[in-house]
Protein backbone atom coordinates (compact mmCIF):
# COMPACT_ATOMS: atom_id res chain seq x y z
CA UNK A 1 0.00 0.00 0.00
CA UNK A 2 1.25 3.82 -0.86
CA UNK A 3 0.26 7.02 -0.61
CA UNK A 4 1.87 9.58 -2.47
CA UNK A 5 1.71 13.50 -2.27
CA UNK A 6 2.49 16.37 -4.46
CA UNK A 7 1.49 19.58 -5.20
CA UNK A 8 3.35 21.22 -2.69
CA UNK A 9 5.31 24.60 -2.65
CA UNK A 10 5.87 28.04 -2.39
CA UNK A 11 3.02 30.51 -2.42
CA UNK A 12 2.27 33.85 -1.23
CA UNK A 13 0.01 34.85 1.63
CA UNK A 14 -3.81 34.55 -0.08
CA UNK A 15 -2.70 32.32 -2.47
CA UNK A 16 -4.00 28.97 -3.74
CA UNK A 17 -2.59 25.19 -3.75
CA UNK A 18 -4.04 22.25 -4.56
CA UNK A 19 -2.58 18.64 -3.19
CA UNK A 20 -3.37 15.78 -4.92
CA UNK A 21 -2.57 12.37 -3.08
CA UNK A 22 -2.70 8.78 -5.04
CA UNK A 23 -2.49 5.55 -3.91
CA UNK A 24 -2.23 2.27 -4.93
CA UNK A 25 -1.97 -1.40 -3.52
CA UNK A 26 -5.57 -0.88 -2.15
CA UNK A 27 -9.44 -0.16 -2.65
CA UNK A 28 -8.83 3.08 -1.89
CA UNK A 29 -12.65 3.91 -2.96
CA UNK A 30 -14.05 1.97 0.05
CA UNK A 31 -11.17 3.99 2.36
CA UNK A 32 -11.43 6.76 4.74
CA UNK A 33 -9.16 9.44 3.51
CA UNK A 34 -7.74 12.66 5.13
CA UNK A 35 -5.33 15.36 4.99
CA UNK A 36 -2.71 15.78 8.42
CA UNK A 37 -0.28 18.42 8.68
CA UNK A 38 2.44 19.06 10.76
CA UNK A 39 4.93 22.25 11.38
CA UNK A 40 8.67 22.23 12.97
CA UNK A 41 8.17 22.11 16.35
CA UNK A 42 4.56 21.29 16.45
CA UNK A 43 2.64 17.95 16.81
CA UNK A 44 0.85 16.28 13.75
CA UNK A 45 -2.64 17.95 13.18
CA UNK A 46 -6.01 17.10 12.01
CA UNK A 47 -6.90 19.30 8.67
CA UNK A 48 -9.40 17.67 6.55
CA UNK A 49 -11.06 13.70 6.26
CA UNK A 50 -13.27 12.53 3.75
CA UNK A 51 -15.26 9.13 4.19
CA UNK A 52 -15.58 6.26 1.79
CA UNK A 53 -18.66 8.22 0.00
CA UNK A 54 -17.82 11.68 0.59
CA UNK A 55 -20.91 12.00 2.53
CA UNK A 56 -18.71 13.30 5.39
CA UNK A 57 -16.29 16.06 5.17
CA UNK A 58 -15.22 17.10 8.81
CA UNK A 59 -12.56 19.98 8.30
CA UNK A 60 -10.56 21.57 11.41
CA UNK A 61 -11.74 24.67 12.68
CA UNK A 62 -8.32 27.21 11.17
CA UNK A 63 -9.30 25.97 7.93
CA UNK A 64 -12.90 26.12 7.79
CA UNK A 65 -14.26 28.05 4.69
CA UNK A 66 -10.98 28.25 2.95
CA UNK A 67 -9.94 24.30 1.97
CA UNK A 68 -11.93 21.86 0.51
CA UNK A 69 -10.99 18.06 0.55
CA UNK A 70 -12.50 15.85 -2.51
CA UNK A 71 -11.86 12.56 -4.20
CA UNK A 72 -12.61 10.91 -7.30
CA UNK A 73 -14.17 7.61 -7.51
CA UNK A 74 -11.07 5.55 -7.42
CA UNK A 75 -7.88 6.08 -5.39
CA UNK A 76 -6.93 9.99 -5.62
CA UNK A 77 -7.88 12.63 -3.18
CA UNK A 78 -7.58 16.16 -2.97
CA UNK A 79 -7.11 19.08 -0.84
CA UNK A 80 -8.08 22.22 -2.54
CA UNK A 81 -6.56 25.49 -0.25
CA UNK A 82 -7.47 28.73 -0.60
CA UNK A 83 -6.65 32.46 1.27
CA UNK A 84 -3.00 30.64 2.54
CA UNK A 85 -1.60 32.08 5.32
CA UNK A 86 1.39 31.85 7.31
CA UNK A 87 0.38 29.87 9.80
CA UNK A 88 -0.31 27.21 7.31
CA UNK A 89 2.88 26.64 6.54
CA UNK A 90 3.74 23.13 7.12
CA UNK A 91 4.57 19.42 5.69
CA UNK A 92 1.33 17.90 4.54
CA UNK A 93 0.20 14.44 5.05
CA UNK A 94 -2.13 12.15 3.54
CA UNK A 95 -3.33 8.96 5.40
CA UNK A 96 -6.06 6.23 4.75
CA UNK A 97 -7.97 4.45 6.82
CA UNK A 98 -10.01 1.36 6.32
CA UNK A 99 -12.68 2.00 8.22
CA UNK A 100 -14.36 4.62 5.94
CA UNK A 101 -15.49 6.46 8.65
CA UNK A 102 -14.05 10.04 8.09
CA UNK A 103 -12.09 9.61 11.46
CA UNK A 104 -9.93 12.90 12.76
CA UNK A 105 -7.75 11.61 14.95
CA UNK A 106 -4.29 10.04 14.03
CA UNK A 107 -4.19 6.75 15.33
CA UNK A 108 -7.30 5.60 13.51
CA UNK A 109 -4.87 5.98 10.61
CA UNK A 110 -2.74 3.14 9.49
CA UNK A 111 -1.51 4.56 5.90
CA UNK A 112 0.55 7.45 5.46
CA UNK A 113 2.54 9.12 2.52
CA UNK A 114 5.87 10.72 3.00
CA UNK A 115 4.77 13.96 3.37
CA UNK A 116 4.59 17.11 0.82
CA UNK A 117 6.29 20.48 1.75
CA UNK A 118 4.05 23.83 1.72
CA UNK A 119 5.43 27.15 2.35
CA UNK A 120 3.62 30.24 2.45
CA UNK A 121 5.67 34.01 2.40
CA UNK A 122 4.18 37.10 3.07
Amino acid sequence: VQLVESGGGLVQAGGSLRLPCVGSGATFSIYSMAWFRQAPGKEREFVAAISWSGGSTPYADPVKGRFTISRDNANTVYLQMNSLKAEDAAVYYCAADPAGAAATATRFYGYWGQGTQVTVYS
